[in-house]
């Protein structure tokens, strides 16, 4: 009879998520300057050989965080301009405000210095802009948006708006808000809404 060899531990299926969602906080509290190997493991309460085993080095490491975390925004057809808008104006607020927010947020302002790190904002941006173009056009061939209706200030308007409500979000009170969000986003859209149909009809 042959022998059984041991085919050691089975890997964790939840610590590869620990370990990225724990980078995504590192890096969203300490910046890329400060982000290390160490600083992630001792937040994950993992071992450093735990992410060796896995990303060679921390440049492969964040990779893996803006892939797995920074997703981007998809376009859905509710069949009204208003619930496809609030759709949108959801995926932004939580990739805002959920636990890799702040990695997102200052991702926005240290793109440049990483690797990698403009193609997966440059990514997240450019699927913004283009949920929000196909919801404007399907807006105006229904008849809910007036043909003259400018679907990047339409944009720039729902994105920027979560965007500032992001950032002046307290870390204290970062999940409270984030647990509002749904409902943000509403009120968010039918303010924008709002003003749109309001210039649309001239003074």
């Amino acid at each position: 009879m042959s022998a059984v060899i041991p085919q050691g531990r089975p890997r964790d299926p939840g610590v590869d998520d620990r370990i990225t969602r724990a980078a995504a906080e590192v890096y969203g509290a300490e910046g890329w300057a400060r982000f290390s190997v160490d600083a992630v493991a001792r937040r994950a309460g993992v071992g450093k050989a735990s992410i060796y085993l896995r990303w060679p080095n921390k440049e492969a490491l964040f990779a893996a965080v803006l892939a797995s975390r920074l997703e981007g925004v998809r376009d859905i057809d509710t069949g009204s301009v208003r619930d496809d808008l609030v759709m949108l104006a959801r995926q932004v607020l939580h990739a805002f405000l959920d636990e890799a927010g702040g990695a997102v947020l200052r991702l926005m302002v240290e793109a440049e210095s990483i690797p990698a790190g403009r193609e997966h904002l440059d990514r997240f941006l450019r699927s913004q802009a283009t949920a929000g173009r196909a919801i404007v056009r399907r807006g105006i061939e229904r008849g809910e948006l007036g043909a003259g209706t400018r679907a990047t200030m339409l944009l720039d308007c729902i994105s920027g708006g979560a965007l500032s409500h992001a950032l002046a979000t307290p870390a204290r009170l970062r999940a409270q808000v984030a647990a509002g969000a749904d409902v943000y986003a509403e009120e968010l859209v039918d303010f924008v809404l709002t003003s749109v149909s309001t210039a649309d009809q001239g003074p």
